[in-house]
């Protein structure tokens, strides 16, 4: 019997279990893998439909009966940044941010692990290992990049480089139609500096340099306050029933 390899995926759905965002909920969550040639069309798609990238795993909810999970993003060549997000730019204007290949290095676990330490100390991502974070940067057959900040060094205007500890970090996909942030920390004795902003910040500039219409920032959870913060960058973009639409703010 002849066999014939199928081009479509294939979708499983996850058991229940509680949710991370709002009490008394359970999550589940359809997914499929992202291997193979076509792992980089098919991430654009996926993404396009509401999906998050998490190694070679493609998923989004699909709770029973819960639909606070909604998919997000920026309008980069529309976005003009609040005052507040013009004081945090100008704070963080001694760091250089330099895109590179999603490759994992000692010095990131390390501000990976103080930042899980001091921030989501119970969370799902809190006991791992070294070789776990490797695998979350280097386990993609998408068009990954790691952007490493530090603090502009006296060779920055010659080599783009910044110099001394790094500050942060963001792990991103580029896609056809925008920069999808996969996940980002900082070093959290910062707090001064909003880094997290600053770093969304950072891609929309980088966004619209590329001529790329979105920056995707995952879900906003209604309902859960520390999802509020995505709700900053206007305008933008929610997924619902009826493909993407401006979100009205109301």
């Amino acid at each position: 019997m002849t066999h014939h390899p199928t081009q479509s995926p294939q979708f499983f759905l996850t058991a229940p279990s509680p949710c991370p965002y709002l009490d008394g909920q359970f999550e589940r969550k359809v997914f499929t893998h992202l291997v193979g040639d076509k792992a980089p069309e098919m991430n654009d798609l996926l993404t396009q439909g509401g999906f998050r990238r998490s190694q070679n795993i493609a998923y989004r909810p699909a709770c029973e009966t819960c639909r606070a999970c909604v998919s997000v993003r920026i309008v980069t060549q529309e976005f003009v940044p609040s005052r507040n997000m013009r004081r945090v730019m100008q704070e963080n204007d001694d760091l250089v941010g330099v895109m590179q290949a999603a490759e994992p290095s000692t010095e990131q676990y390390s501000l990976f692990r103080a930042y899980l330490d001091a921030r989501h100390r119970r969370g799902g991502m809190s006991d791992m290992t070294v070789l776990d974070y490797a695998m979350m940067v280097e386990d993609t057959h998408v068009d990954t990049k790691i952007i490493e900040y530090r603090r502009r060094g006296p060779d920055t205007f010659i080599t783009g480089k910044g110099q001394g500890e790094l500050i942060a970090v963001a792990l991103t996909d580029k896609m056809a139609d925008g920069l999808s942030m996969v996940y980002s920390y900082f070093n959290p004795e910062l707090d001064s500096r909003s880094l997290g902003t600053f770093m969304i910040l950072d891609h929309i500039t980088r966004a619209k340099a590329m001529g790329l219409p979105h920056v995707y920032l995952g879900y906003w959870v209604n309902g859960s306050r520390k999802m509020n913060y995505k709700m900053r960058f206007q305008p933008q973009e929610h997924l619902g029933p009826k493909g993407w639409e401006r979100y009205s703010g109301s």
